[in-house]
């Protein structure tokens, strides 16, 4: 399919779907060895190379078998890369008396997701994305933070050390955490909006120099070496914002998840929250956080009062298996958990039955690495290159896929989402896709709720030829009589 740009939105045919272990597909980005540059507030980080090479290793999902290669929500299950309408050819397509359908999917009127354009500068593989207004930050292994506008870079920011692993913008100041354990704050200067300056750290330079005078400020990170508890000491894989509540939570591969206050920049709890790296968080409804771990366990924690202040509580443990959890994102409109893990699976929770199982969506051959949500839609991204495009439809709550985004020449490593507001039309709700990938490059896409899905597709395509023209029922007859000669 071409839509009116150029773009693509092609159906893969399904190949081998034989999974390779998961630290190879992520190679490139837990094996990276730490950088050993400190400053006033930093401290020793070097032995993140050999933990890392271990961490690939042990969590690569279990055993070798291969992904289902389709997707199902609880109930039924289809695969989107066999219904590709070049994968087979129905026998009721030769049916003379085969009636075309008035819906035509390729009338101009029709909405195609699609690719608007891409953003390369090559200069190292991209690993975060986020989205503020018509601004659109990226940050790569090169420590660079590219700010965007309107396709075309408008401004940028460098940290010394660090790849960029997660991005939050919150107003004027922008979060960034690092794999050298830092989360680094920069704030846009009110009189040009494309200088950015560095605003500081969390913690604090101030904080971390208080708590460290105090030997019960200190927690034992391995054996014989101890740190402060209110630091992160390993890469900080993930961050989530409340702006209602005005806290910041991030996750470590230290195994925890941190609490700020954004105000003033102070840590209110450090939780040891998994058993392994943390590679997910999310602020949900409710007051409620969900954590994603490499020790397959999805949790879920409750901002509650205790005495004069607050604490969040484990609630609930929503998942538990041997895969590694990779990925997760919150439909706030639709309350909906979605979880993406290692195996190329995305499970889901819902909130109108108590955060009870939904289903599980297999639109993926590997891992999934990331997920984002746009109004009824999810996006998720995988180590197979591709986007898969669910539509949660609002009677039952099924899940259609709606297409594979294709394009990407390595895994699809994050992404990030906006409404469109160009669309001009408001019946029809679009959005703007940006998905960042270990191919170094950002793609742009353009999606819509009402998009014919795969089903519809495959069923068009028998009906209507790759052309878009219905199929007479002389030229089928034609096409009959000359195989029979």
């Amino acid at each position: 399919m071409t839509n009116d740009r150029g773009g693509t939105a092609v159906m893969e045919q399904s190949g081998s779907l034989r999974r390779p272990k998961f630290g190879v597909l992520l190679h490139s980005d837990p094996g990276l060895p730490s950088t050993n540059n400190h400053d006033d507030e930093s401290y020793s980080n070097n032995h993140r190379h050999s933990i890392a090479f271990d961490y690939s290793h042990r969590h690569s999902g279990g055993s070798g078998a291969a992904s289902p290669g389709n997707f199902d929500t609880g109930s039924t299950a289809t695969s989107p890369y066999a219904m590709s309408p070049w994968n087979q050819t129905s026998p009721y397509t030769q049916s003379p008396w085969i009636t075309p359908s008035p819906y035509s999917p390729f009338d101009e009127g029709t909405h195609r997701n699609g690719l608007i354009g891409s953003l390369v500068r090559e200069e190292g593989h991209i690993y975060s994305l986020a989205v503020s207004g018509d601004l659109l930050y990226t940050g790569s292994d090169s420590k660079n933070i590219r700010v965007w506008k309107n396709l075309k870079e408008f401004s940028g920011f460098k940290s010394n050390s660090g790849l960029v692993k997660t991005i939050i913008i919150c107003g004027e100041r922008t979060f960034t955490g690092h794999q050298d354990g830092k989360i680094r704050v920069w704030k846009v200067s009110r009189s040009n909006a494309s200088n950015f300056k560095r605003n500081g750290s969390l913690p604090t330079f101030k904080d971390f120099l208080k708590s460290s005078i105090n030997p019960k400020n200190y927690v034992e990170a391995r054996r014989h070496r101890n740190v402060v508890r209110i630091k992160h000491f390993d890469a900080v894989s993930c961050m989530s914002l409340n702006e209602e509540l005005g806290l910041l939570y991030s996750g470590s591969w230290d195994k925890t998840m941190k609490v700020w206050r954004i105000a003033n920049s102070k840590c209110l709890e450090s939780i040891t929250a998994h058993d392994d790296a943390v590679n997910a968080v999310v602020a949900g409804f409710d007051s409620l956080v969900f954590t994603g771990s490499a020790d397959g366990t999805v949790k879920v924690w409750r901002r509650e009062l205790q005495g004069k202040g607050t604490k969040h509580f484990l609630v609930q443990v929503l998942l538990k298996q041997e895969n590694a959890v990779t990925a997760l994102a919150v439909n706030q409109s639709g309350n909906v958990v979605y979880c993406g893990s290692s195996d190329g699976l995305v499970n889901y929770w819902e909130r109108e039955k108590h955060l009870s199982h939904g289903g599980v969506l297999r639109g993926h051959k590997l891992a999934v690495l990331c997920l984002a949500t746009g109004g009824n839609l999810l996006f998720s991204g995988s180590a197979d290159k591709n986007i898969c495009v669910w539509r949660r439809e609002e009677e039952g709550g099924a899940h259609v896929c709606l297409s594979v985004l294709t394009g990407h020449t390595g895994p699809v490593k994050c992404l990030a989402v906006e409404e469109d507001r160009d669309s001009g039309d408001a019946a029809d709700q679009r959005w703007i896709v940006y998905s960042g990938s270990l191919d170094r490059s950002v793609k742009v896409w353009r999606v819509s709720q009402h998009a014919p899905d795969l089903r519809q597709m495959r069923i068009a395509e028998q009906v209507y030829g790759s052309n878009g023209k219905p199929a007479g029922r002389g030229s089928q007859n034609k096409r009959h009589h000359s195989h029979q000669s």
